[in-house]
């Protein structure tokens, strides 16, 4: 990709960013406003995403889904980090984009098959983080079940690599999040914290993998 498409790229990803917390202020309430963080980070965050999946993509016909994807994944880390939810509505409209999105790419593409491999990746997201969410004690809510199972949709169309990336980094950003803020008596061993923005960040990290 050139250097010109790449910024353009970068722009639309930082005007998305721009507009995310409007957007997520529609699944808040007024007692969980979206912020506490500088205006300028959700920009910043999707300047970078999106340029780092157009720098790695480049004229994959997937890019499109993943840029789409990004621009609600933004909407939703703002929303879980603001009141710890992730509402279907969201979720849902994510399952679509990735649904049409990847099927309209294996059609362009001449590459049916491979949404075999995004269903299986959807599958196998679903069924490890159903268990996880099972196990006693754990803080897993089903809102991450079904955000993990949505992006194992575009994991799985990458491949295998990208698909055992997109499950392994989010629990590991996580933990290492945790430990970092318990150390710093941000949080309390009983706080809940948001897991949604660590899924979103594995799985753009996972789909940056070649």
């Amino acid at each position: 990709m050139s250097t010109g498409l790449l910024a353009g790229v970068a722009l639309l990803g930082a005007l998305t960013g721009l507009v995310a917390p409007r957007a997520a202020r529609h699944f808040t309430t007024p007692a969980a406003p979206v912020a506490p963080h500088p205006p300028s980070a959700p920009v910043a965050a999707g300047a970078v995403v999106f340029a780092g999946l157009a720098a790695a993509r480049g004229a994959d016909a997937v890019l499109p889904v993943l840029l789409l994807l990004a621009a609600v994944g933004l909407v939703l880390a703002l929303v879980d980090l603001a009141c710890l939810r992730l509402p279907d509505p969201l979720v849902g409209a994510a399952a679509l984009v990735a649904a049409v999105g990847l099927t309209g790419a294996a059609l362009t593409s001449g590459t049916p098959g491979r949404l075999l491999g995004a269903v299986a990746g959807a599958a196998l997201c679903f069924a490890c983080h159903v268990l996880l969410a099972l196990l006693p004690g754990s803080r897993l809510g089903f809102g991450d079940v079904k955000l993990a199972a949505v992006l194992g949709l575009p994991l799985g169309w990458l491949g295998g690599s990208s698909l055992a990336l997109g499950l392994l980094l989010p629990h590991v950003l996580h933990g290492v999040l945790v430990l970092v803020l318990l150390v710093a008596g941000r949080v309390r061993r009983d706080t809940p914290l948001p897991l949604g923005p660590a899924l979103l960040t594995g799985a753009w990290l996972a789909a940056l993998t070649p």
